[in-house]
């Protein structure tokens, strides 16, 4: 299983996204995005539902039960 915030990071990359829009889009500040994906903090189930919405991934993939992502 894949930790989250190295998938986060993963996903946003692989979107060509900046952290600064991640975190705008699930409504935190910058600083709480890039602890995010320092594994040093972790969403709430709502800011999870809207990342994985602005990444157009599900759930799962995000939060790294599953490895298959086909758009990616």
């Amino acid at each position: 299983m894949v930790p989250f915030s190295d998938r986060l990071r993963e996903v946003r990359n692989a979107r060509g996204k900046k952290q600064w829009e991640a975190a705008d889009t699930c409504g935190v500040a910058l600083r709480t995005y890039q602890l995010y994906e320092q594994g040093k903090n972790e969403p709430n189930i709502a800011k999870l539902i809207a990342l994985a919405d602005f990444f157009d991934v599900s759930l799962d993939y995000l939060l790294g039960r599953t490895d298959t992502d086909p758009k990616l």
